[in-house]
């Protein structure tokens, strides 16, 4: 769920949204860690302006902690 929306919300942001994957690895059962891979160009549009972009999905994932009980650490790298 987390993972379709960060990927949709990713696509719309960056200019080569092809090139954009979003993985999930579960650290434990209270912790995963979620992986935005992006053009190396759309690096600076997905982490935003003092990293607002990156900030806002990092809200709408603490939002989803209350739901099921998972924190999700987000990370952006470039492919």
């Amino acid at each position: 769920m987390i993972t379709d929306f960060i990927k949709n919300y990713a696509k719309l942001i960056v200019s080569v949204p092809d090139d954009v994957t979003v993985t999930i690895k579960s650290i434990d059962e209270t912790f995963a860690e979620i992986t935005v891979e992006a053009n190396s160009s759309d690096i600076g549009k997905l982490i935003g302006k003092n990293g607002n972009m990156i900030n806002a999905l990092k809200t709408m994932a603490n939002g989803c902690k209350a739901k099921d009980g998972i924190s999700y650490k987000i990370q952006v790298t470039a492919k």
